[in-house]
């Protein structure tokens, strides 16, 4: 697993400069998710164990198995440019988020001017970082920001589902030392995005994601299995000027930038 990950290592890593972040950013983001502005898509997976002998409920998660976490943040292309793995599973999303270097680098300016990663409801909302607005009462404005943003994040969720239906290793608790099963993510992560880079047609048919997020493909639903989402332990406390910005796309996505969907896609 060392030497995979040492060989194919340069082909997990963020943009290093402004021209990487854009083409990120003016490839499937803008023109097929239509969310400008946005350079990734972030989520965490728990990724099954069995637990190490004396280890308590250490790796135990709220769906009452064991676990380590990988949080990843993925490109336009279904690559992973950045994973966090071995968090123990009792670990909330947001915490693991808080806790990492990228959390370091995004608090410091490292995306370009006015862009951001999209998440889910388990991460606080950030002018880095977008997520849904909550609750029932949502206006029509709200509801289309939601679905806008729930386009472009899809891809990180079609990325954990291609590695996981590839890599079966994934497909049940992984029966090793925590050290190597961070090894083995690692290393798988690194051989997907080589294959999707190297070998596209073979690894990755048209066929294997869906055209529209809305349809739960039969991966997708697998996955919940094995490797389900990090629970929401964020609060409704957002900085002002994040949950501004928000607004703002909002109504940008509901009049200079509206793309016209039916309106079942965001009832």
């Amino acid at each position: 697993m060392d030497a995979i990950y040492v060989y194919l290592k340069d082909y997990v890593k963020l943009p290093q400069n402004y021209q990487g972040w854009q083409k990120i950013e003016a490839g499937c983001f803008r023109t097929r998710w239509n969310f400008p502005g946005c350079y990734g898509a972030m989520d965490g997976k728990h990724v099954l164990i069995q637990a190490p002998p004396n280890c308590g409920s250490e790796f135990f998660n709220f769906n009452g198995t064991n676990s380590v976490v990988l949080m990843a943040v993925v490109d336009h292309d279904y690559c992973f440019r950045y994973v966090n793995i071995g968090a123990d599973g009792r670990n909330s999303d947001s915490g693991i988020f808080r806790n990492s270097a990228l959390y370091s680098d995004l608090e410091n300016n490292m995306l370009p001017t006015g862009g951001f990663l999209v998440g889910d409801n388990a991460f606080a909302l950030k002018t880095y970082l977008l997520k849904p607005y909550s609750g029932s009462n949502l206006t029509r404005v709200q509801k289309m920001f939601n679905y806008r943003l729930s386009r472009a994040r899809r891809i990180v969720e079609n990325a954990f589902g291609i590695l996981k239906s590839r890599f079966r290793i994934f497909q049940k608790p992984i029966p090793t030392d925590d050290n190597t099963t961070d090894k083995i993510i690692r290393a798988s992560c690194a051989l997907h995005n080589w294959l999707r880079l190297t070998s596209p047609s073979c690894y990755f048919p048209k066929d294997c994601v869906g055209v529209e997020d809305i349809v739960e493909e039969t991966w997708r639903q697998e996955l919940i299995a094995t490797l389900p989402s990090i629970t929401d332990h964020t609060t409704n406390n957002s900085p002002r000027i994040a949950r501004n910005l928000r607004d703002k796309y909002a109504e940008y996505f509901s009049e200079a930038g509206a793309v016209v969907w039916p309106d079942t896609m965001i009832s």
